[in-house]
């Protein structure tokens, strides 16, 4: 059974955006169905919360952490009748948390050592049985060997990602370094980028290209301390 990455189409705002459609990573399916409205910049749905400034993050979230997918199960399994595509699934994503950089002081529920999140999954084709992947628009697709800074929510009975601005690719524990729609990026691939993007973007993406998790952490101190002068 062959497995391929279908990319997304994606705005040209941000500093990764603009990169990948500046080399032509245009084409592609957008995700949009129910089942993924809990993660990061799934589809075309909106965001669960606002999710790209460190105020945003602040008001938030319940924790931001930095975490490692240490395995992943098919979950939430559609099967269709007719069409293509024979049967979609999502994927639950199991991550170990490497470091907490913030807490809100009374947190929605409380995070362990270990925690799972949907994620996007794959559409199975009924012709050839091809597993084309599913991406997040705006963010990471969350694949295990990467690490990522993530703005996690206690949301229907289950962590879910503020939205596609809360989730950071963090591979070496650097901004805006790993994995994003299912490519591989460095820190010099996402300053690039910023050649493209809009001069307005003030996301903490952006703020943290190059920068390590005490940058992270930094930042968020300074949101929530302004937010309590």
């Amino acid at each position: 059974m062959g497995e391929r990455f279908a990319m997304p189409r994606r705005r040209p705002g941000r500093p990764v955006a603009a990169l990948l459609a500046a080399v032509g990573v245009v084409a592609g399916v957008l995700v949009g169905r129910p089942g993924l409205e809990t993660v990061a910049g799934c589809g075309t749905t909106a965001d669960l919360y606002p999710s790209q400034t460190a105020k945003d993050w602040v008001s938030y979230a319940d924790h931001v952490v930095v975490a490692s997918p240490t395995g992943e199960r098919e979950t939430n399994r559609r099967t269709y009748a007719k069409g293509p595509v024979a049967y979609a699934t999502d994927r639950l994503v199991s991550f170990r948390t490497d470091s907490r950089l913030w807490s809100r002081t009374a947190p929605r529920h409380s995070l362990g050592p270990a925690f799972d999140v949907v994620g996007p999954g794959w559409d199975v084709y009924r012709s050839s049985g091809t597993r084309v992947a599913q991406m997040a628009t705006d963010a990471p697709r969350l694949q295990t060997g990467h690490t990522y800074l993530l703005a996690l929510r206690w949301h229907a009975g289950a962590w879910a990602v503020l939205g596609e601005g809360g989730a950071v690719p963090f591979d070496d524990h650097t901004g805006d370094q790993g994995e994003w729609c299912g490519r591989v990026l460095s820190k010099e691939d996402v300053a690039e980028g910023e050649r493209f993007s809009r001069h307005e973007d003030h996301s903490l993406e952006k703020a943290l290209l190059g920068q390590d998790e005490q940058a992270a952490k930094s930042a968020l101190d300074r949101a929530a301390g302004a937010g309590r002068g």
